[in-house]
């Protein structure tokens, strides 16, 4: 028997489509669900579904699977059911994130927004700038993410640490933060929401700090407070780049739009040309291999 996947796209209808042992039915979130989706035993909720999907979960009664198409779980985690399986899309969009972290240091310390305003302006605004070269760059995650923003940067000749939840080979443990954060020029955030890592970046996180740093948040808003780093900011100590905020999206009247020494971005790092290809392309393999009868090697854990 083939086992029920719901479907939220075309795309993903296509894509799943050449996979055997499954029965796609396509559904729209917001929308009443489809003839036969009550035989679901996967559901993908859909790019920016969020937890607009989750009310699905209990008109699903043989659901056991939720695939995300996004590598970020706090939506679902803990929301679900006993017996229902939570599995992200991890190794889909560590490489763009990745680029737009290096687009964003180079940003910075290449001053290419100054350059740009100058050019704007048809000013020759010759200067020394800052290089990416050289830098000692720390990555808080070392799973997927962290990993392929490791390769991106060491061709740069910068030096790398990983930060794991334990220390391990190559990889330096969360608790050795304090003693780590003030040799760093760059501090880079690549960790998933959990209680351990949500407000992780407190007021104590930011003097730790060395001056000049760059805070650079490629993970999810709510990993930072943003009063203090509001703070950090305005007093020209600390410089960051966000594709996140807390809230988010951002209020138009929000004081980070603002602030000085911040490059900011509206959610768009992994929101680039073959995204949904990537995507789809792992969930093609986890979903397999639950028709198989296997487990998805993507299950959500606290880890990182």
């Amino acid at each position: 028997m083939p086992i029920t996947v719901l479907v939220p796209d075309d795309h993903g209808m296509s894509v799943l489509g050449r996979l055997e042992g499954v029965r796609l039915v396509r559904f729209d979130v917001g929308e009443p669900l489809p003839p036969g989706a009550e035989e679901a035993e996967v559901l993908i909720p859909g790019f920016q579904a969020g937890s607009r999907a989750l009310p699905l979960v209990a008109q699903l009664p043989k659901l056991r699977l939720v695939q995300l198409l996004s590598a970020g779980a706090e939506s679902w985690i803990g929301k679900l059911p006993d017996g229902v399986m939570l599995a992200n899309c991890r190794g889909a969009h560590g490489g763009s994130t990745a680029e737009w972290v290096v687009a964003a240091l180079l940003s910075i310390y290449r001053e290419m927004r100054e350059f740009d305003q100058a050019q704007a302006e048809r000013r020759w605004a010759l200067h020394l700038t800052d290089t990416l070269q050289g830098k000692n760059v720390l990555v808080i995650g070392a799973g997927d993410l962290g990993n392929q923003l490791k390769r991106r940067l060491e061709p740069f000749g910068t030096n790398v640490t990983l930060v794991g939840t334990t220390a391990r080979e190559d990889v330096r443990g969360v608790d050795e933060l304090p003693e780590l954060l003030g040799h760093y020029d760059a501090v880079v955030l690549m960790v998933p929401v959990t209680a351990k890592t949500t407000g992780m970046v407190d007021p104590n996180f930011l003097s730790r700090m060395r001056d000049g740093a760059v805070l650079v948040n490629a993970a999810r808003g709510s990993i930072v407070d943003t009063d203090a780093l509001l703070a950090e900011l305005n007093s020209g100590r600390l410089r960051a780049a966000l594709d996140v905020t807390d809230p988010e999206p951002l209020p138009p009247d929000h004081p980070l739009w603002t602030a000085p020494g911040l490059l900011l971005t509206p959610h768009v790092a992994g929101t680039c040309r073959g995204n949904f290809d990537r995507a789809y392309g792992v969930a093609a393999r986890e979903i397999a291999l639950f028709a198989a009868g296997g487990k998805p090697e993507n299950l959500v854990g606290g880890a990182y």
